[in-house]
């Protein structure tokens, strides 16, 4: 499912037009980026957790070359589907 698919069921589901929802999607997706980047944790029951997970710095190696090469830290965003998404599933 793509975001214009995902509005469209938005739409249907909660008796919006497609403009509202795709007002309500985005702010949501806007609200959830903002407290990631804050370092927040957001929880939605029943559905599932979205974090940040910090990644270390490690040592990998290219593929093309066989040289060793160093992978800086960085942070990434972690999901974990709640219970009753995970039972659906």
């Amino acid at each position: 499912m793509n975001k214009t698919e995902l509005i469209e069921k938005i739409a249907a589901g909660a008796e919006l037009s497609k403009a509202d929802a795709k007002k309500a999607l985005d702010a949501t997706v806007a609200a959830i980026k903002a407290a990631l980047v804050a370092g927040d944790k957001v929880q939605l029951v029943g559905f599932g957790t979205f974090s940040v997970n910090e990644r270390p710095a490690r040592e990998g190696i290219n593929p093309a070359t066989k040289q060793k090469i160093k992978i800086a830290a960085k942070k990434v965003a972690k999901f974990k589907a709640g219970a009753e998404l995970a039972d659906a599933l």
